[in-house]
């Protein structure tokens, strides 16, 4: 909150009659003094100093390879010249104001200039150059030779509204912010008022094209791949919040319409993709899933400048915040399906799910622009992965079996195809979910573009277990298809009840037969039926450098316990299937109790035209028909579908309190079913129409179109 502080003080003064700065000098003090926030350490500042050489270049960086895949190290001498710049600003450092710091500075960047390294990827030359060297002309440009500030600026302007990465994406509101300091340092204002209107009018609904999407997710791209927490996070948002911060309380503030609309994007988009709203959530990443991360909460400071602007949601957004503090435990139980982007989530206070998948409407993943990412080709084939703290994956990716992906279905290769072979196009298009915001079930009709394979796959999401369907799974080569539960890192003893018996089972790799359930790390897997599941739980070995076609990556050798648990449907299967229920956070005695009746969980149906479950307890149907259909939910109740489409019921008494549906196909204007019972009902939406001689109503609702297509429908019929 301190930050909160901080600008009511320079706010107050922006009103304050005697205030002699006009806006255009607030704006220049609050971004100059942002860059000054960081921390200065002495020792680093002789580290960089250490390093440089007497020309101004910088020892470690091999300045000759521009190539894509090399990173651009180059990047590292500007960003050093940053921190010296900041160093002789800062007070509190022996460096400051210290003329020989200011020689080497000015040395260093006429290096620079000289030979203006121009990269490959045009990332380097709009983005990272100019956003180094515009901060360092805030910082010290006054101080430095005006013809040395005059070579600098050619290479800054490179960042201008019709550069190539300026196109409608995370980097256009990037590429803005930096032209919007380099007009404040040149004292441009009027072309600052046009920029600035620019970087406003980003804040956006643009589904069908890059930009933010109408279920709040974020397409960086054409192929509509999942960017929401990446360049939807990190440069869209956060770009647009920070600037929102720079100009709060002038006259080139943002309307509250703009800075709400942000709001709404990182509550029911950003933050519903992240564990909890704290922790990065690895099943939305792409490339980026083959660099080494770190695991931490994220920052507050996006959250703090909005709150400077708006009262809005004010609540959710303060209680992310002490989430992300430690302040508070997570409590917030949600379901939501962003049915542009064929993502669903689901959070319960002890766990956070995911489904990841693609249809004719997206692609499957990025393109392994630049190297990272060449594993990736499977990562959206129906991945479902499990976190109770969110650290159950983390760093696993060099030692990882990639055709053997949690949740998902893959034909086992002697390799992997090359990375021109990741991106596809989506084959079907009944791929969808249907949620009432708290439960849900996704269904997902896979074609796999890559191999000869093919089934149909469902998930029913309840609040302390879900099932996992699947059927109808084809294939042709003479190779085994695998459906993986789950491979995590592991992070305790496996037991397993094996022929009515409870057991602890040693490390190694296995085939384990009549298999009642398998516990780890306080998630338990049980199977409705006793079956036959592979178990691998041992130390796996890899690179960093294998999963990557970058330079200058650690070749050196990982190794890490890891649990793998998967169904072999061996060779060229014809209709094989699964069936498993997933319980998050429970103890080996409490699943081994819960088994008993299979936690309430009673599968109706896993044919090629309809999966079903109904949870007992909670008195919840969920089903995914392909085509029309009519099934028993319970004594007294006949449910049946005109067409394809997915239902959710919710009932007492034997009588329908609320019904959900959705067309994952997107091709239909209503749905049309019917069930058992009399409802003399109507609605905006709906209509119903009684047969009492029979005791069966038809329904009939009206679909979401356009931009909603996709998205569930719930009535009330209590």
């Amino acid at each position: 909150m301190k930050l909160i502080f901080l600008l009511l003080i320079s706010l107050l003064s922006t009103f304050n009659p005697t205030a002699k700065q006009d806006d255009f000098e607030i704006i220049k003090k609050r971004v100059v003094d942002e860059l000054l926030k960081t921390p200065i350490d002495d020792q680093r500042v002789e580290a960089i100093l250490d390093k440089m050489n007497p020309d101004g270049s910088f020892e470690g960086i091999d300045y000759t390879d521009l190539s894509r895949t090399a990173g651009f190290p180059h990047r590292y001498h500007t960003y050093d010249l940053v921190y010296l710049a900041k160093a002789y600003r800062t007070k509190s450092s022996d460096y400051y104001k210290s003329k020989p710091l200011k020689q080497k500075i000015t040395q260093s960047l006429q290096y620079w200039v000289d030979h203006d390294f121009f990269g490959d990827n045009w990332h380097n030359n709009q983005i990272s150059t100019p956003t180094n060297l515009v901060n360092l002309m805030l910082l010290i440009g006054e101080e430095l030779p005006d013809d040395l500030v005059e070579k600098a600026q050619p290479i800054i302007g490179r960042a201008h509204m019709n550069a190539s990465g300026a196109r409608p994406s995370g980097d256009r509101i990037v590429i803005a912010g930096i032209l919007a300091k380099n007009l404040l340092f040149n004292e441009d204002k009027e072309a600052f008022d046009e920029i600035i209107d620019l970087i406003e009018g980003e804040v956006k609904f643009s589904t069908g094209q890059r930009g933010m999407q109408h279920d709040y997710s974020f397409h960086h791209r054409h192929d509509r791949v999942n960017n929401t927490t990446s360049y939807g996070y990190g440069k869209y948002a956060n770009n647009f919040g920070e600037w929102s911060y720079y100009v709060a309380g002038t006259k080139y503030a943002f309307s509250k319409e703009r800075i709400n609309h942000l709001v709404d994007y990182y509550l029911d988009g950003i933050y519903k993709q992240m564990v909890y709203g704290i922790y990065t959530d690895i099943s939305v990443k792409n490339r980026s899933i083959s660099h080494k991360a770190t695991f931490e909460p994220h920052d507050v400071v996006e959250i703090e400048r909005l709150l400077l602007s708006t009262d809005y949601r004010k609540d959710e957004l303060e209680e992310i915040m002490k989430l992300r503090k430690g302040e508070m435990s997570p409590s917030s139980s949600f379901s939501k399906f962003f049915w542009q982007t064929e993502h669903f989530v689901v959070q319960r206070p002890n766990f956070y799910t995911t489904v990841r998948m693609f249809s004719t409407r997206n692609r499957n993943m990025e393109v392994p622009y630049n190297g990272p990412g060449k594993t990736t080709h499977h990562r959206a084939d129906g991945t479902n992965y499990l976190m109770l703290k969110g650290d159950e994956y983390h760093n696993i990716w060099p030692v990882y079996d990639w055709q053997k992906i949690s949740g998902t279905t893959i034909m086992q290769k002697p390799k992997l195809y090359g990375p021109d072979e990741i991106q596809k196009d989506g084959l079907r298009d009944f791929v969808g979910a249907v949620t009432d915001g708290l439960y849900g079930a996704v269904a997902f009709d896979f074609k796999s573009p890559h191999d000869l394979l093919e089934a149909k796959k469902s998930w029913f999401f309840f609040d302390e277990a879900y099932v996992c369907l699947g059927t109808d799974i084809n294939s042709d080569p003479d190779l085994p298809v695998a459906t993986t539960i789950n491979q995590e890192l592991l992070r305790s003893e496996v037991t397993v009840a094996q022929d009515e018996k409870v057991k602890v089972i040693p490390k190694g790799k296995r085939e384990l037969q009549d298999v009642k359930w398998v516990h780890q790390d306080k998630i338990g897997y049980i199977f409705p039926s006793q079956t036959t599941v592979n178990l691998s739980n041992q130390e796996e070995q890899g690179r960093w450098s294998d999963i990557t076609d970058q330079k200058n990556i650690s070749e050196e050798l990982v190794n890490k316990d890891v649990f793998m648990l998967w169904f072999d449907h061996g060779n060229d299967p014809e209709n094989a299937s699964y069936e498993y229920i997933v319980v998050p956070d429970v103890e080996v005695a409490q699943l081994n109790s819960l088994s008993e009746n299979n936690h309430h969980l009673e599968i109706l149906s896993n044919t090629r035209d309809l999966q079903a479950v109904k949870n007992n307890q909670l008195n919840i149907f969920q089903g995914a028909f392909y085509k029309g259909g009519e099934i028993q939910v319970n004594d007294e109740l006949i449910l049946s579908l005109e067409s394809q489409g997915m239902v959710m019921l919710k009932m007492a008494n034997n009588r329908i309190e609320s019904l959900t549906v959705a067309d994952p196909s997107r091709k239909l204007r209503k749905l049309m079913l019917s069930v058992s019972g009399i409802y003399d009902l109507s609605g905006e939406n709906y209509v119903t129409y009684p047969d009492r001689e029979h005791n069966r109503t038809s329904l009939v609702v009206d679909l979401p179109q356009d931009v909603y297509s996709g998205k569930s429908v719930t009535i009330e019929l209590k």
